[in-house]
């Protein structure tokens, strides 16, 4: 059973993945060029988002379209992404940032709560 998709949604379902897989390639290309620890965490989480934000678009329409009714749950991926992708990036940075101040590295101060009240 062979069902024939229209060219616009062949070619947005195209566009979107393609955009998906250069927002993939800035990432990886952020990651390599950025020096330090820090500056590497954000090009391959901002693309990775954006890029499976395309991936589900791309689904959405392919399905709905197969179907021909509303397919929405793909978008559960991103939602899910869009929150765990910035916490997990905090604990990360969090993280190194505490293992530099062990290693007696020059990082910022630590601010405590009776500064941050000042």
């Amino acid at each position: 059973m062979t069902v024939e998709l229209s060219l616009w949604v062949e070619v947005a379902v195209a566009i979107l993945l393609v955009l998906s897989s250069l927002f993939a390639l800035i990432g990886a290309i952020g990651l390599v060029r950025m020096k330090d620890y820090f500056q590497r965490m954000h090009p391959p989480a901002l693309a990775s988002t954006l890029g499976a934000w395309c991936v589900a678009l791309a689904s959405i329409i392919y399905f709905s379209a197969l179907k021909s009714a509303p397919v929405l749950h793909a978008w559960l991926i991103p939602i899910l992404l869009a929150i765990t992708v910035p916490v997990t990036t905090l604990l990360l940075a969090r993280a190194a940032l505490f293992r530099k101040r062990m290693a007696g590295d020059d990082v910022p101060a630590e601010v405590s709560s009776r500064t941050q009240n000042l």
